[in-house]
């Protein structure tokens, strides 16, 4: 998912600082609600440290739907068809409007956008590490929407329940969304393995060895190695864990692989009859640690483009700005 942020906190974050009378009250009313099922609104009390933690993933989150624009935006110009070229389109769209929503939800915690956007330009806050791989072929498209795109689903949909409701609500249209995406990702890649050419459906196998491990890092760390899942699943922003999660989106696409006709690439992966899941081997997780630290192979250029992108843009929040301004008083005036 794009909410890899609670499973990479600094050390020592997170820490109870001494608390009044009032506040503990306060807080054992928190968590009575939260045990209760209810749904927190901005306005309501809540712990400075689950305040945190929900900026923290919510700013993330949006992060990563606006660079993740980036892999699939420089393939719009060479899509095979116009068809192709119109889904492709819709779906950066679609992800820019993820990414607006998502930073509207974190402004509702007290954290201004200008703020949430010099943390990632200046390094200080995440993104998913999934978006530091590069895209070197048509088949890439497939495969994000089908692997990618299924993996934030898969995290996705339980944050429809989130116990933060500005949170909620966004997921609710976000998953509608993304689940098009995967679908779009599934069928794109259905079509080049039926009805290609020898050389197409290398392509989509390539594509797939390419992406399938960095796709199940997607989902974290395991979960005893997750210090932070517990306290968040305690207070309903997560839902299930990292390794419940990834066990159910591997389940369901080492099937989707059959229906495709590729290979994962994965010797350990077989159907244990036992446990009714799959088995599957072992994750390099110092790739993960190594790209999250910002040593991926597009981990620069990702972030120079978001900046430049920023520093080019600056002239049209100034005229906006300005626009805004010379409309006040003639407003007023009315």
């Amino acid at each position: 998912m794009y909410t890899q942020a609670m499973d990479t906190m600094a050390p020592g974050e997170g820490r109870k600082a001494v608390r009044s009378a009032e506040e503990m009250q306060l807080e054992e009313r928190f968590e009575a609600r939260i045990d209760e099922g209810d749904f927190i609104e901005a306005k309501d009390w809540m712990p400075e440290h689950y305040r945190k933690t929900l900026i923290r993933q919510i700013s993330q989150h949006a992060h990563s739907e606006i660079v993740g624009m980036l892999p699939e935006g420089n393939w719009i110009s060479r899509a095979p068809t116009l068809k192709r070229k119109l889904i492709l389109l819709a779906k950066v769209q679609d992800e820019g409007g993820h990414g607006l929503y998502l930073y509207a939800a974190a402004e509702t915690l007290g954290r201004t956008r200008d703020e949430m956007l010099d943390a990632l330009h200046t390094g200080k806050a995440k993104y998913s590490s999934i978006f530091n791989y590069p895209t070197l072929s048509w088949a890439d498209m497939g495969t994000v929407g089908w692997l990618v795109d299924g993996a934030a689903i898969m995290n996705q949909v339980p944050l429809c329940r989130c116990s933060y409701a500005p949170y909620s609500r966004a997921m609710i249209r976000i998953c509608r969304e993304e689940s098009f995406h995967q679908r779009q990702g599934y069928e794109a890649l259905l079509t080049m393995m039926q009805q290609g050419t020898d050389a197409q459906r290398a392509m989509v196998q390539d594509s797939v060895n390419r992406w399938w491990w960095p796709s199940i890092m997607m989902f974290g760390p395991p979960d005893d190695q997750s210090p932070n899942t517990a306290q968040s699943m305690r207070w309903g922003i997560k839902r299930m864990s990292n390794d419940e999660l990834r066990q159910k989106f591997i389940d369901a696409t080492a099937e989707q692989a059959k229906v495709l006709g590729v290979t994962l690439p994965d010797p350990d992966l077989q159907w244990n009859e036992e446990r009714q899941h799959y088995d599957f081997g072992a994750i390099d997780w110092s790739e993960f640690w190594r790209v999250i630290g910002g040593d991926g192979p597009c981990n620069r250029e990702r972030l120079g483009a978001r900046v430049k992108a920023w520093d080019d843009g600056a002239w049209v929040r100034e005229a906006a700005l300005a626009h805004s301004a010379k409309q006040q008083p003639a407003a007023r005036a009315a």
